[in-house]
């Protein structure tokens, strides 16, 4: 039973151990690649659909907070 416990606990932490590693190599192809291809998008001069609707969205939502909150407290409030 002891031998029984050390092969589990070894093959557990093998285990562990390489999923863990795969995982982070993984995300770090994902990053890695992601940024590279964001950052060749922000150079070019033609810039992609996907980003021009984001920077509307975000300018959108810059002039929604700047604008003053309604007032409630007119002749309607009372």
């Amino acid at each position: 039973m002891n031998d029984f416990a050390l092969s589990v606990v070894v093959g557990l932490g093998f285990g562990f151990l390489f999923g863990i590693g795969c995982s982070l190599a993984v995300v770090h192809a994902v990053y890695s690649r992601g940024y590279r291809k964001a950052v060749a998008d922000s150079l070019e001069p033609a810039k992609p659909k996907i980003f021009r609707e984001a920077l509307r969205k975000i300018e959108e939502r810059r002039v929604r907070k700047a604008l003053p909150a309604p007032n409630k407290s007119g002749p309607e409030g009372q």
